[in-house]
């Protein structure tokens, strides 16, 4: 008997429900506004005459100066969300750490380290001194790449 009773009240309460929920989407439907009107479409042969003499294009959009620190963090804010992370910190240095590594175990010694500085500090010490002056020294300078010219 019990379960009989439950089982009408749970069905009274399904019924009233679903009841509520089909009122309430029919009142959404009554209160939507009314479809749009579509457009009679043209035909290609029907081209709009007009003389472009008189017409003005919209403004092209203006590019925002960047100071030098706004370029350099950039860089390094590989998902443009204004903060730098370790991990985007530090994925700029990774091919210069794989180039440092000679032995490819991921570990950087000071022998690996001091042996690669020495081979570019001899490369740059033209005369042989073992000094390097103020133009030897330019040519340590990392190399630029030339940005692609616009083919505008």
């Amino acid at each position: 008997m019990g379960r009989m009773v439950l089982g009408l009240f749970l069905g009274l309460i399904l019924s009233s429900v679903g009841l509520y929920w089909w009122q309430g989407r029919a009142q959404v439907e009554e209160k939507a506004p009314p479809p749009p009107e579509v457009e009679e479409a043209l035909s290609p042969e029907d081209l709009p005459i007009t003389d472009p003499a008189d017409m003005t294009g919209p403004q092209p959009p203006e590019a925002s100066e960047l100071t030098r620190e706004q370029i350099r963090f950039f860089r390094y804010d590989r998902n443009r969300d204004l903060t730098i992370t370790r991990n985007e910190m530090l994925s700029t240095r990774s091919d210069g750490f794989r180039k440092l590594d000679v032995d490819g175990n991921n570990l950087l010694t000071f022998e690996e380290w001091a042996v690669t500085t020495a081979e570019r500090f001899d490369g740059a010490d033209s005369d042989g001194d073992g000094r390097l002056t103020p133009q030897e020294f330019a040519t340590t300078a990392p190399k630029r790449v030339a940005k692609p010219k616009c083919r505008c």
